[in-house]
């Protein structure tokens, strides 16, 4: 639940108002005139993937012959 009012920043270091300054006086931020510069749209790109996929996505399976089907090493002597 939110509250209306924040009173807990004023208890926070930093927050404290200085000698010189008055925490009653808002000062406020001045007009810009004029319409807001519209931002340009980035170019969205088709990256090339690193391996070759399957219609799911997936990387398409590829034999190793150092590999068993259950992807553990073969052993070789020497």
């Amino acid at each position: 639940m939110r509250d209306k009012k924040d009173n807990a920043t004023i208890d926070l270091p930093g927050f404290e108002s200085g000698p010189d300054t008055d925490a009653s006086v808002v000062v406020p931020e001045p007009k810009r005139s004029g319409p807001r510069p519209r931002r340009m749209a980035l170019r969205q790109e088709q990256l090339a993937l690193l391996e070759d996929t399957d219609a799911t996505g997936l990387p398409v399976w590829k034999r190793d012959p150092d590999l068993d089907l259950t992807g553990l090493p073969v052993w070789k002597p020497d």
